[in-house]
């Protein structure tokens, strides 16, 4: 049997913040409330987190890791068709269940960041771009084998589809509508064909 690796205090507090920031907002949260939640001394965390900011940034950089990691797991896997690959990684990209204010962790916590966090913004800014051309790449290979129409503009698709399901999850988020994001990518879906 394999033992669970404990946490430790810094995964502790970037677990607890992420929630915090998440589903009560990054402004409306405080230190001393993270403090109060993780059980974590003001002092430890401000060891490996030199403000609320650092931490937010390590948040950020938590999940854009995580992202993109499922994200290749699922364009690599040559074994699937195009086609295939593409509705799993509808499904990575929307499969995930976080309960944030805006429905994506990404638009959350980006529409919570300072107005001067610019080397924040450029990270999700990264992170949304990187999602397009992976989307593109996909595309580009569907239409090379012949999965897609040739006519299709790869990258205004890609971008219509990114787009979409940010969209469609803060949609699905504010009308607590769970069926709304499944239409939006089986239309996706029927569009492609």
């Amino acid at each position: 049997m394999k033992k669970q690796k404990k946490l430790t205090n810094r995964d502790l507090v970037i677990q607890v913040a992420t929630d915090l920031f998440l589903t009560k907002g990054y402004l409306a949260t405080s230190m001393d409330e993270i403090v109060t939640v993780s059980k974590v001394s003001k002092t430890n965390i401000y060891y490996y987190f030199k403000s609320k900011e650092d931490l937010l940034a390590a948040i950020l950089e938590q999940l854009i890791h995580t992202y993109n990691d499922m994200i290749q797991k699922t364009v690599s896997r040559s074994e699937l068709s195009v086609q295939e690959r593409f509705s799993a990684l509808l499904q990575v990209l929307t499969g995930l269940e976080w309960t944030s204010l805006g429905g994506c962790p990404f638009l959350t916590l980006y529409t919570q960041m300072p107005q001067d966090a610019d080397a924040l913004r450029e990270k999700v800014s990264v992170f949304f771009r990187d999602q397009m051309h992976t989307v593109e790449a996909l595309l580009v290979e569907g239409v090379h084998n012949k999965e897609f129409s040739s006519t299709l503009p790869t990258k205004a698709t890609a971008q219509l589809i990114v787009s979409t399901i940010e969209g469609g999850l803060f949609l699905q988020h504010a009308s607590q509508d769970p069926a709304m994001l499944n239409q939006t990518l089986s239309t996706l879906a029927l569009l492609l064909k």
